[in-house]
């Protein structure tokens, strides 16, 4: 029986969510082993003078336990 296991990231970008959800999928599988799943709970940006200068997403991320 496989198991998996979730964890909740925050991670950021400068250029879009997209790229801030694949900074958190990058980060996380400097350590851990077979990702399976990213899931973007929430997003939000920083803005400064009327401009987003931050992109930031919220992600729970799935992978399978080792045996």
């Amino acid at each position: 029986m496989s198991m998996v296991k979730v964890i909740e990231v925050i991670a950021q970008s400068d250029k879009s969510f997209d790229a801030a959800a694949q900074a958190a999928v990058t980060e996380a599988a400097k350590t851990i082993r077979d990702i399976q799943q990213v899931y973007v709970k929430d997003m939000n940006a920083k803005v400064e003078n009327g401009k987003i200068t931050q992109f930031r997403v919220t992600a729970k991320i799935s992978f399978l336990l080792s045996d």
